[in-house]
């Protein structure tokens, strides 16, 4: 199968059999021969990172693994990502563009923004073109330091001009190729889904924890970009009902939001369990390295309704929704 050899050229043969039994995987992407396309190698990016997610969030692979358990499968959603749009921000490009420039050769397309005023970020929704209800999508959101102290400012200066592009010129070379409609060969195809998994990480040096302190105080969420980066914030579970999903977490033991978050609309509603802890390395005031137990990652949860006399899915998000879902990192501080 193509999808499969390319997603075992970028985890292994043996994640890429496990994730085959997790996921959802569009019908129209299960053919055993034939060209690499866009299609493929997005759904197999999104596979990958769903992976390494979940290698990072203990609680989301207990309700995945339960979830196998009992003959489901998860049906990815959507992904999220925080950036930073600032001009001083090393090798890599500012803001959501480190992160456009893999999603759009690969078939994504902007298909909303929305204003995120209370946390001073705006959030932009991408959507593939070719499979819009089948391949997850993303929802990536910048921050504005501009909107914040200057010693905030400062701070966001110090730690994001260390950030190093982690693509090669050989990877761009290849997503310009795609970008122009050329078709990649399974190598090519392989090496270039590799780069676009590498891109969701952290690119800038450890912060200090003075740094991390000032960004705390006013920003949680640049306080966790800080230490994350643009890694994978969290994961969405497509399921039929997000209330009982809710109270089974709770049953099961397991953190979660009080509250789901519902559209202004009553289409969408999410919630999510509380990001697990991660620990992460620091330089204290006398230059030496130090770790302390911050946030991370975190899985979600979502109900969506077809939209009023259609058999199309609500793709939507919601400005309230995504604002309330961003606490669970905030809350992983206490």
């Amino acid at each position: 199968m193509i999808l499969k050899s390319l997603l075992a050229a970028v985890v292994g043969s043996v994640d890429a059999e496990r994730l085959f039994k997790t996921l959802h995987v569009p019908p129209s992407l299960t053919a055993e021969a034939g060209a690499v396309s866009r299609a493929h190698m997005a759904q197999a990016m999104n596979m990958a990172l769903f992976n390494g997610l979940l290698a990072r969030v203990p609680s989301g692979r207990a309700y995945v693994e339960e979830t196998i358990a009992a003959g489901g499968k998860v049906n990815f959603d959507h992904g999220a990502l925080r950036t930073v749009a600032w001009s001083a921000n090393g090798t890599l490009p500012s803001g959501r563009v480190a992160i456009t420039r893999l999603l759009e050769p690969l078939g994504f397309a902007q298909a909303d923004i929305y204003p995120l005023p209370r946390l001073k970020m705006t959030g932009y929704a991408y959507r593939h073109l070719d499979l819009p209800e089948e391949i997850a999508q993303f929802f990536v959101s910048e921050l504005h330091p501009e909107q914040f102290s200057p010693a905030f400012q400062t701070a966001v200066t110090r730690v994001v001009s260390t950030s190093i592009d982690p693509l090669t010129p050989d990877e761009t070379t290849l997503l310009t190729r795609l970008a122009r409609g050329e078709t990649l060969n399974q190598d090519e195809a392989a090496d270039l889904v590799c780069a676009c998994v590498r891109g969701f990480g952290r690119h800038h040096a450890e912060p200090s924890l003075s740094d991390y302190e000032t960004l705390k105080a006013e920003s949680a969420e640049m306080a966790w970009i800080s230490t994350e980066g643009n890694a994978f914030n969290h994961a969405t579970d497509r399921v039929a009902d997000v209330f009982a999903t809710a109270e089974a977490q709770r049953v099961a033991g397991r953190a979660i939001k009080e509250n789901v978050e519902i559209s202004t609309s009553g289409r969408v509603r999410q919630t999510a369990l509380i990001a697990d802890k991660v620990t992460r390395g620091f330089i204290d005031a006398h230059g030496q390295r130090t770790e302390r137990v911050v946030p991370g990652s975190f899985y979600e949860f979502i109900s969506r309704d077809f939209l009023p006399g259609s058999v199309r899915l609500d793709l939507a998000f919601d400005t309230g929704n995504a604002t309330g879902i961003f606490n669970v990192t905030a809350a992983s501080e206490n």
